[in-house]
């Protein structure tokens, strides 16, 4: 185990690595900032993530930037209602040799990647949206009786569209739960796509180039587990996820009269390791307050869901959460 002072050089190098990836994204992905640190955050915790969006706004170029940056090997699914689980785990051919022998030969499907983007995941059917649930927990796929690994590091960046629902088929929440965050992607402010327009619109577009790589990407995952979080912090978690829940004796009544269901410890897991990453992109060596607050959000919204009464009130679940965090974040600090 390296010392304290090995530990706070090699965060301070992989924070200006960082630095660097930043900069090699925003040649391609021009602004969305926010957007960009979640990714990010989800790739450094070795956790995938679920991009929320309209058309258009960048998603597929980010995932497609972010598997040149990260030094990835990165596969593209578009989901449709009649794709099936072999078209994205492969199937075992029979083949006939130049003897005349006969055997099974396995054809790997593109989930044997190490970023795989899939496209409008909620298009396809259940059965195909649950061959993915072994690979994004176990990092492995079953297949004819045989567990065949994944890339390592293996990642699933997801995207959907919130408005067009019409055939699609919302994720099951076990399923959301995999999913480290939920990034939404909202369009960009006036000079940003201002921006988008003069840089995309020329004959030569920016490039953006490696500024890791897969073994260096789990090294940073392995260092950012590492990374000091203090008991207040971690109590400030645990007071969080709990009172999400609406049958917990320590929820508000916001969360009471809001929430059908809350969170379950795999939020308080995630909360843990992106409040880390927060910081870090930050350029601090230890998370604060004002990380758990700024994780909530992401962290807990695909986690929760409003009930009936709330979602006729127009109520959503990003105030809710926002409430709630900035309440217990303000009296643990002024504890």
């Amino acid at each position: 185990m390296p010392s304290d002072a090995e530990l706070v050089t090699q965060i301070e190098t992989l924070g200006g690595k960082l630095a660097q990836a930043r900069a090699s994204i925003a040649k391609r992905f021009i602004g969305q900032d926010n957007v960009v640190d979640l990714t990010l955050t989800s790739l450094l915790c070795g956790g995938h993530a679920l991009l929320i969006g309209l058309p258009g706004l960048g998603k597929t170029m980010l995932v497609d930037t972010l598997s040149t940056v990260m030094g990835l090997n990165g596969n593209r699914i578009q989901f449709t209602p009649d794709l099936m689980p072999a078209d994205i785990l492969g199937s075992e051919v029979l083949e006939t040799a130049a003897d005349g022998t006969r055997d099974f030969r396995f054809i790997e499907g593109p989930v044997f990647c190490q970023l795989l983007m899939a496209d409008e995941i909620n298009r396809a059917s259940p059965r195909t949206q649950s061959a993915l649930l072994q690979a994004m927990q176990e990092k492995e796929v079953t297949i004819a009786g045989e567990h065949r690994a994944l890339g390592t590091p293996f990642h699933v960046l997801a995207t959907q569209n919130p408005i067009e629902q019409e055939g699609t088929y919302p994720l099951p929440e076990a399923q959301l739960d995999r999913f480290l965050v939920q990034i939404d992607v909202p369009y960009p402010d006036r000079e940003t796509e201002r921006d988008i327009l003069i840089a995309t619109t020329g004959v030569a577009e920016g490039e953006a180039s490696a500024v890791f790589t897969a073994d260096e990407l789990l090294e940073a995952q392995t260092l950012l587990r590492r990374m000091p979080v203090g008991d207040a912090i971690v109590e400030m978690i645990l007071d969080l996820v709990r009172a999400c829940r609406p049958d917990d004796e320590t929820a508000p009544d916001l969360v009471k009269d809001t929430v059908s269901w809350g969170p379950g410890p795999r939020a308080a897991q995630a909360l843990m390791l992106t409040v880390r990453a927060n910081a870090l992109l930050d350029g601090r060596l230890v998370p604060s307050a004002e990380d758990v607050r700024a994780m909530a959000a992401p962290v807990l919204t695909h986690r929760m869901a409003l009930s009936f009464a709330a979602r006729a009130r127009g109520e959503s679940l990003a105030n809710v959460i926002d409430q709630v965090a900035t309440q217990i974040t303000s009296v643990s600090k002024a504890a």
